[in-house]
């Protein structure tokens, strides 16, 4: 875990999560965890010890910092003091010949261009880069290189570029780059790991193995070296391992480490002896007389020598010579997403990056708002309202109508209607559909793949061909997502959806406002006519009963939210926004079970943060139609 792990602020400090890196590195601090409302907004933190070393935001109802500004500690158990600045721990490095180098650092030998070195934790180590070359006539090596290059850029099927390396199936540590239209391949020996061996971790299908993990430098005595708890004094050469040899030298370990020639048999098949530094391949049997490899045979297929196939989305694969050579795209290393994104896999793509997440907008129970920004307000006009439109490009728009059910001031999502293109979609109450105006049955899909419905967890799913995904209950809960293309497009109820919240009340008009009623009463369509009360919106907000008995219900009834029922969800997303709503629901609720909106709204919210409450329903008695 890196040291953008987020630590969540304190009143009284900050309180680091237990798995949090930064606890491992020395970041004491406690307290109990802040509650906030404007979502993804930038939260003081000047009554913190070192508030300059993080940056803290709203997320999910909680206050949480990052130490954005420091590297990456995983995988070194060679932490220094505290950097320059008095935030960062850093990476011990190394002392080569003179030059200090930072911990992660490689470069080439600009004499001996063949001659790689790398430093990681205190270690130097330095090998041979051998090379590997994929066909018959190469060119000799470019300027300060090693390798020899092929002209054109693809190896087993796959296409090779500058920006995206390929590497070989059979033996992950080959890499190939391509340049100006020729192709080098070459193999690198992995550096020393200095970390015990329980915190070595070798993932299947990658070339070297890698620490996980971090912990402070135990100093040693001046001038020896530290490798894996084990200390050697200066000047003494040692044995590290069958490929390796080390030298300490005032502090820094160098080690020599052989490099193994390519192999072209898979790793399972690979032979190791003790003693031998490089595994080998076994031989292959002889052909019959008359016979020769020219074929390969896959699955009951065969293919002719030279001819490739797509194994998979990563995979491509090639017949040589009789032997099954495979290649797969050289994924980039990535972190944590930032927020408001998400690792995402385009369908046929082989590897992930982080994109920007779809806008949510949800309305649930006696409408409380959380809008695609993450500002919640309440808001109970009993008209026809614009939920959410495109206010550029006029793509799409979605109005709800709310109905008053004979209450004084309180309201509820009656109906919902979607216009996209030439195309009307109407929702309404006990999941009723109506397709430009004629009514139809779940699952319903349009001839033309424009829209299709659904169901799903005991909602209405409504998918558009732009995207853009509504979720109804047919009671009062709506949830409407949009794509990012649509990030600062939009307008009504739910926001302009530009990553800032404090502007999200704006009305038609382009006024930010504090009042949510004035705020709602501007985005009104439909005329007079579209209103289930006169006065609109309510002149006044709803006075719960503050008798005893009253308040005791209220509160038993939304109980469920602070219990073992959402337990499973409470440290990633903060009830208490949605505890007030169904405090606020049970008011003046025309039937016995308002307070279900606010746990459907509060489990659905759970479902996307990755959390699963499969019997919630079951234990509240919240079904559909309830």
């Amino acid at each position: 875990m890196s040291l953008t792990t987020s630590l969540i602020l304190l009143l009284c400090g900050l309180q680091v999560m237990p798995d949090a890196e930064s606890l491992i590195v020395g970041v004491g601090v406690t307290g109990k965890t802040e509650s906030c409302v404007n979502e993804g907004e930038v939260v003081n933190t000047d009554n913190i010890s070192k508030s300059r070393c993080f940056t803290c935001t709203c997320k999910n109802g909680y206050v949480e910092c990052a130490k954005e500004r420091c590297l990456s500690a995983e995988g070194c158990f060679m932490l220094l003091d505290h950097s320059n600045d008095g935030c960062c721990y850093q990476c011990k490095g190394c002392m080569h010949e003179g030059v200090y180098r930072e911990s992660g650092t490689q470069w080439r030998d600009p004499q001996r261009p063949c001659r790689i070195l790398s430093c990681k934790a205190g270690v130097v180590t330095e090998t041979e880069e051998v090379c590997y070359t994929p066909c018959a006539l190469s060119r000799p090596p470019r300027e300060g290189q090693c390798c020899r290059t092929c002209k054109g850029c693809e190896i087993n099927g796959q296409i090779v570029t500058e920006s995206r390396n390929v590497t070989s199936t059979e033996d992950p540590c080959i890499k190939c780059h391509c340049k100006d239209g020729h192709m080098t391949c070459t193999k690198k020996a992995c550096p020393v790991l200095n970390c015990p061996d329980t915190a070595v971790e070798h993932n299947k299908g990658e070339c070297c193995p890698q620490c996980k993990g971090s912990r402070r430098l135990i100093e040693p005595p001046k001038g020896s070296c530290l490798l894996k708890l084990g200390l050697h004094q200066s000047g003494k050469t040692f044995q590290h391992d069958d490929c390796t040899k080390c030298t300490c030298s005032n502090g820094t370990l160098h080690c020599q480490r052989k490099s193994c020639p390519p192999l072209d048999c898979p790793e399972e098949m690979q032979v190791r002896v003790p003693g031998i530094c490089c595994p080998y391949c076994p031989r292959k049997p002889l052909p019959a007389k008359g016979e020769l490899y020219t074929a390969c045979r896959v699955g009951g297929r065969t293919y002719q020598d030279g001819e490739t196939w797509q194994l998979d989305q990563c995979k491509s694969c090639a017949c040589s010579g009789g032997l099954i050579r495979c290649a797969m795209p050289e994924c980039p290393q990535l972190g944590p997403c930032p927020p408001r994104f998400k690792l995402h896999r385009e369908p046929g793509q082989c590897c992930p990056t982080c994109v920007e997440e779809d806008g949510v907008c949800t309305v649930f129970g006696d409408p409380h708002y959380k809008t695609f920004d993450g500002k919640f307000f309440s808001f109970q006009g009993s008209c026809k309202y614009q939920l959410v439109a495109d206010c550029r490009e006029k793509t799409f728009n979605i109005r709800v109508t709310n109905d008053a059910r004979s209450t004084k001031t309180s309201s509820w999502t009656k109906t919902v209607s979607l216009k996209i293109g030439g195309i009307k979609v109407n929702l309404g109450e006990r999941q009723r559909l109506k397709v430009n105006g004629v009514k139809v049955a779940v699952p319903y899909r349009m001839p033309t793949g424009q829209v299709t419905v659904r169901r799903e967890d005991e909602t209405l799913r409504v998918d558009t061909y732009l995207g853009v995904k509504v979720l109804w209950d047919g009671k009062s809960f709506l949830e409407v997502s949009v794509p990012a293309k649509y990030k600062g497009k939009l307008c009504g109820l739910c926001g302009n959806f530009n990553s800032m919240s404090r502007d999200d009340l704006m009305t038609r008009r382009g006024r930010v406002v504090l009042d949510p009623d004035k705020f709602g009463a501007s985005w009104r369509v439909g005329g007079k006519r579209a209103c289930m009360r006169t006065n609109e919106p309510p002149t006044r907000a709803i006075q719960c009963s503050q008798h005893l008995p009253q308040r005791r219900y209220r509160d038993r009834l939304c109980k469920p939210l602070r219990t073992e029922v959402f337990a499973a969800c409470h440290k990633k997303l903060n009830y208490a926004m949605y505890f007030k709503s169904c405090l606020l629901d049970m008011c003046e609720c025309p039937g016995r079970k308002c307070y279900c909106e606010s746990f459907t709204a509060y489990a659905h919210e759970c479902q996307r943060l990755g959390v699963a409450l499969p019997t919630w329903r079951d234990d509240t008695g919240c079904h559909a139609f309830y």
